[in-house]
Formats: C-alpha cells, sequence, structure tokens
C-alpha cells in the first residue's frame, strides 16, 4: 500500500470519529442496563436520579452523583450545575457549554448516562396486578396508561380510582371513575400523572347473602346492582327460600345498623347484609 493510500484510510477513519462520539450517549444506555424509562430521548431527570458523567480524553471528568433535592449535581471545574427538569442530551450539552466557555476543554464531548432512576415516579398500590413505584418515561404520562404498566386492576378491584399529589404546590386528590374514561367509544376525562403522585386502587364494593340462596357469602356490587340481581348472582333462592322473607341490614351515617325490608326492583348499596328467610309452608 502506498502512502497516499495509507492517507486517504487515515483520513477516513478520522472523519467517522465524531459519527462515533455522537452515538455514545445512546450506546450507553444499551452497554449500562439502563431501565427503559431513563433510555427515552424524553425522559427529564429528576431530585434523586442516580447520573454518570463522562467527557471524551478527560477521565478525571467522569463522575458518578446523585442529583440533589435541589436539582443540581456538583462537578469538577464548573461547580453547582443545575440538571434537575433536563432531559439527557440538553444536559450533555449544559455541561458541555460550560467546559468550553470556561476554557477547560477544547471540544469537550460529554456523555450523560442515568444509572439509577429515582425521581420522576409514581406509586401505584392497592387492588392492581404488580402494585410498585413507576417511573414517568414522558411528561405526559395518563392515569390509565400507568395502571396497565401496574399490571391493571385485578377483578377485586373497584372501578373508582382515588390519586393523590401535589399541583402547583397544594395538596391535590382526584377521584376517578374508569369506566367514564372510556365513554362514547374514546378514552376522554383521563388524568395527567405527575412526579410524586400516589394511585390508590380500592377493592371494589361487597354485599353478603345469606339464609336461603344457593350460593351464600360475599358478592361483589356491581354498579346500579338491584336486589333481583344481587339473588340472580347467588344462584337464586334454595327450595326452601321465599322472597317474602327477604331483609336487608344496612349501617346508617351514624353507624346504626336499620333493617330493610325492599322491592326488588331496589337497588344496593356496599356492605348491605341482604338475608333470606325459610319459607314456613
Amino acid at each position: 500500500m502506498n502512502v497516499t493510500n495509507r492517507k486517504l484510510i487515515s483520513r477516513r477513519r478520522f472523519a467517522s470519529a465524531p459519527l462515533l462520539l455522537a452515538a455514545a450517549p445512546g450506546l450507553a444506555w444499551a452497554q449500562q442496563g439502563v431501565p427503559a424509562a431513563a433510555a427515552n430521548a424524553q425522559y427529564r431527570l429528576a431530585a434523586g436520579d442516580v447520573i454518570r458523567i463522562s467527557v471524551y480524553q478527560s477521565a478525571d471528568l467522569t463522575l458518578e452523583t446523585r442529583i440533589t433535592e435541589g436539582g443540581t449535581i456538583s462537578y469538577p471545574l464548573l461547580g453547582s450545575v443545575a440538571l434537575v427538569g433536563l432531559t439527557v442530551s440538553e444536559a450533555e450539552k449544559r455541561i458541555a457549554d460550560g467546559l468550553r466557555t470556561g476554557n477547560f476543554v477544547k471540544q469537550p464531548q460529554v456523555s450523560v448516562a442515568v444509572q439509577q432512576v429515582r425521581g420522576n415516579q409514581v406509586s401505584v398500590l392497592g387492588q392492581v396486578g404488580r402494585p410498585g413505584r413507576y417511573p414517568l418515561e414522558t411528561g405526559n404520562v395518563q392515569l390509565t396508561d400507568m395502571i396497565a404498566t401496574a399490571g391493571g386492576v385485578i377483578p377485586g378491584g373497584a372501578d373508582q380510582v382515588v390519586v393523590v399529589g401535589t399541583r402547583n404546590g397544594q395538596p391535590y386528590r382526584a377521584e376517578i371513575d374508569l369506566p367514564s374514561v372510556f365513554g362514547a367509544g374514546r378514552r376522554a376525562n383521563d388524568l395527567t400523572l405527575q412526579n410524586g403522585d400516589v394511585v390508590w386502587v380500592e377493592r371494589a364494593p361487597m354485599i353478603y347473602m345469606y339464609g336461603e340462596v344457593q350460593k351464600p357469602g360475599s358478592l361483589r356490587l356491581e354498579r346500579g346492582m338491584t336486589v333481583m340481581q344481587a339473588l340472580a348472582a347467588s344462584g337464586g333462592l334454595t327450595q326452601r327460600g321465599t322472597e317474602r322473607g327477604l331483609r336487608v341490614h344496612r349501617r346508617d351515617a351514624e353507624g346504626k345498623v336499620r333493617v330493610i325490608e325492599p322491592a326488588m326492583t331496589d337497588r344496593l348499596q356496599p356492605e348491605d347484609i341482604v338475608y333470606i328467610r325459610e319459607s314456613v309452608f
């Protein structure tokens, strides 16, 4: 190989170097097994996240650190650097700009990799398939999507979901009726979650069937369920049962139990105890 060809190959290798350096942050995600949320290009850094910063050909500027509650890190040569709320690319640019304008590194190639996601999380608790803490992968995560991520509402879960957190520095609480979110064949009135929200899926309301029914015991109270529907769900009356002996024991607002003789079309309420007596004939 002559000298001219060697120089040409050398130039080609050098020209490809910036492309490899530009891809380095993306490669870092795959090589270090970072959580999927952190690898998302739209993920924004939050207080508590652990990040690793490296600068090409400047080993002394490599740093693994946690973003403080104030949203900053302490970085060599630059001091305090505010990173919370930035995407990974924006954080890389901010650090690179600081090194460049301070004349510390002429052409800094900065790579930021998220090691642990500790901020931008919500808790999903109660009657779901996989209760736990989940990261907000983007800035627009809907309640129904997060419930699906947590395994969905299990059969014993209620239709009503409670979300507590803060909005504009004030305590926030919302009750979301999941069936209504999907009304008219489209998703409407869904809630956008924010960092620190807690989603609570309550146990479904229950009623209790006792006496002369085929399947006595607890029964999920479906929306608008009537006495007749509850009897049907319990397998109906036994041969000795009678509708005329039906009573409902219901606790009022003061905690006192009242005995009601309902019509078959009356709607039941949570924690009602339905008792079917034995026919005297």
